[in-house]
């Protein structure tokens, strides 16, 4: 399930994002607990999903975590759409702001990559919240911000820099995203994922014995895969497609630059 990001209230949500103590991130709650703050709902929030995805997030679930009433969180946060937007843009300032390109623009971007991927397998519940709209918070931007530095050190035009962007974010987020879910599936079944392949061939081999001959091309993908020496674990697998198909995207780029004025060197 996708949650659709940018759904509260605009004028609420953006102030909250840009400027916390001016948005009333340094009010404090009366009585003897420690005062609240926007920050330490949000952070309360970031650990509820952390466990739980976002189907565990709710005001009263983040209440409770801070030892709070639900009502006693409204005086910060609007409600759960904005709550969704600061968290998402929060989780993202884990990230660098700049990337250094001493050993190449091709160095750094896989370097990016590696956060980005690593970022969404610390939370997967970010691959939940969908990016079709973007949060537009400070943290959000800094990350494009941080791939844009990298990508225009290649010389090339920013209509064409715009779609290695948009195709480097799709490409860790879906790997990530099935990374995530063979987890998901394998605690949540009490199979692993090589036991239920395992299985699943051998029945597959049973009930369609002409398999190879009806679907060659893709039994020959399969075995592509064998030639590669590919890893024993599932998830070393995953890794290894994720990093081969990272270093297809970055080898077109590559090529892009070759004879173009302004044009450099990925090394």
């Amino acid at each position: 399930m996708s949650i659709i990001a940018g759904q509260g209230d605009a004028a609420r949500s953006l102030a909250l994002l840009w400027d916390e103590a001016e948005a009333g991130g340094g009010r404090t709650a009366p009585g003897p607990k420690p005062a609240l703050s926007v920050a330490a709902v949000v952070a309360a929030a970031v650990e509820v999903a952390d466990e739980g995805g976002v189907t565990a997030l709710s005001m009263r679930a983040v209440a409770d975590r801070l030892g709070r009433s639900s009502m006693a969180l409204y005086t910060y946060v609007p409600g759960k759409a904005e709550l969704v937007d600061l968290m998402y843009d929060r989780a993202h300032g884990e990230l660098p702001g700049a990337y250094s390109l001493e050993d190449g623009w091709r160095a750094a971007a896989t370097a990016w990559a590696a956060d980005l991927r690593a970022l969404y397998l610390r939370h997967p519940w970010l691959l939940q919240v969908s990016y079709a709209r973007p949060v537009l918070g400070p943290c959000e931007q800094r990350v494009m911000e941080a791939l844009a530095g990298v990508l225009f050190a290649t010389g090339l035009p920013a209509y064409t820099l715009r779609a290695a962007a948009a195709s480097l974010f799709d490409l860790v987020r879906g790997g990530a995203r099935t990374r995530a879910e063979a987890r998901l599936a394998a605690a949540a079944t009490g199979v692993a994922d090589t036991e239920w392949w395992a299985e699943r061939a051998a029945r597959l081999g049973e009930v369609a014995p002409d398999f190879a001959e009806r679907f060659p091309l893709s039994v020959r993908l399969s075995a592509g895969e064998a030639e590669g020496g590919a890893p024993a674990s599932w998830e070393e697998r995953m890794d290894a497609t994720h990093a081969a198909g990272l270093a297809l995207l970055l080898d077109g780029l590559e090529a892009a630059t070759e004879g173009r004025p302004g044009g450099v060197s990925p090394r």
